[in-house]
């Protein structure tokens, strides 16, 4: 590997021709540096940890702690877009066959913090992250998703809770069945209601405080493991791999915006309150729905999935539209009921096959390879958009509107 060419260069070049240095350097050696970032494959590495070691190994690859900590100082407008290197070492090694579907598998694996609460779980039932609960009741594990301030907003101080709790009901060998619910929201105009999640957090998009990292972390995270499940603990071809994966449920109260939709598409049960808003606001705030634009096609096809996401078309559970996201539709103040009756109706006949055929079914549909192409794309593109004055205005034009609405 041309390792000290590179530093040489990276030490030299200004801005712009830092940019193009890196570029060129990935084109060629994303998975080499990969491969020297995790001991030659023999290391997992989350996504945050690798970017961390490429910046220790590959001085100017990517910003260090120091640089992150000044930039998490600044509101977004007077970001300097230091984490787009980020985006461009995670785009070109995602890009990569052996190294993307590695990433990818390295992402699937249970968290330290998941492992260390298990026992907890067990023994009480219950497990209280902060922004996300989880208990299990009966053969049912709930994920309680929290952040009633901004309505169950997804943003930096969530994403780590979300995921210890997905991992917490997929180890626990008690829970048959997984629900995601949103948790009772306090907001004037909602108070004492439940709230699926109203996408991503506005105020800390604006104020500078969501990392870039968060969307890559999410949509490789949590979100895939709700979608694949746990990986096992070898990287094995996909119609091999060994997973822990369960049915999920979805529980669609008051409204699922943005990241909270996308979410919609990754579970194997929809239970939507009639009258509850279903849609991707991505358009107005100028970033990618996640994964949606790879997901949402299936459910509602192509021409209704491209007015969504590129004309902010809207959905409504108990509608011929809306009914294409969602399972079942029941009326406001029946959700508990129908939650019990479908794990009851999940779980009666036996779950020994359930695990089969989703993969058999994600095999067909989006095989990881298809999946870790996409996510090449969108590390890169979701980069730029982030820092993007555009996505500035837009916040500025339309927040307010937006909490208006809501």
């Amino acid at each position: 590997m041309e390792a000290g060419a590179w530093l040489d260069a990276a030490a030299a070049a200004p801005g712009g021709e830092l940019s193009r240095a890196r570029e060129e350097f990935l084109r060629v050696h994303a998975e080499e540096v990969y491969a020297d970032l995790t001991d030659d494959f023999a290391t997992p590495l989350r996504v945050e940890e690798l970017v961390t070691r490429a910046a220790e190994r590959f001085p100017g690859l990517t910003p260090t702690r120091e640089e992150l900590a000044a930039e998490r100082e600044r509101p977004l407008a007077e970001k300097d877009g230091a984490e787009i290197a980020q985006g461009l070492l995670l785009a070109h090694v995602l890009a990569s066959p052996r190294a993307g579907a590695h990433l990818v598998w390295a992402m699937l694996r249970p968290t330290v913090a998941a492992l260390e609460r298990l026992p907890e779980l067990q023994a009480s039932g219950e497990v209280d992250l902060g922004a996300a609960l989880v208990r299990r009741e009966d053969a049912a594990g709930v994920v309680e998703m929290r952040n009633p301030r901004h309505l169950n907003a997804e943003d930096d101080t969530t994403l780590a809770a979300t995921e210890v709790a997905v991992d917490l009901v997929l180890l626990d060998p008690e829970v048959e069945i997984c629900v995601l619910r949103g948790g009772v929201v306090d907001h004037p105009r909602y108070a004492g209601r439940r709230i699926l999640g109203a996408g991503i957090n506005l105020t800390h998009l604006y104020r500078g405080l969501i990392s870039y990292l968060f969307y890559v972390v999410r949509d490789l995270g949590y979100v895939s493991k709700i979608y694949r499940g746990l990986s096992g603990p070898e990287l094995l071809p996909e119609p091999l791999e060994e997973t822990t994966e369960k049915l999920w449920i979805a529980a669609a109260e008051t409204y699922a915006i943005g990241g909270a939709c996308q979410l919609l598409h990754v579970v194997d049960h929809v239970i939507a309150e009639r009258g509850c808003r279903l849609y991707l606001p991505a358009r107005k705030e100028g970033i990618i729905p996640g994964a949606s634009n790879l997901r949402l096609p299936r459910a509602v096809g192509d021409r209704i999935a491209r007015q969504a996401i590129l004309s902010g078309r809207e959905f409504e559970a108990g509608t011929p539209d809306g009914d294409l996201l969602c399972d079942e539709v029941v009326e406001p103040g029946e959700m508990d009921a129908a939650i019990a009756g479908r794990v009851e109706a999940l779980t009666s006949s036996g779950l020994v096959n359930a695990a089969a055929n989703r993969r058999a079914l994600r095999l067909g549909q989006e095989p990881v390879d298809v999946f870790r192409r996409y996510m090449a794309l969108y590390a890169r593109e979701q980069a730029f958009c982030h820092f993007s004055p555009a996505l500035v205005r837009n916040l500025e034009r339309n927040w307010s509107a937006h909490e208006r609405r809501l």
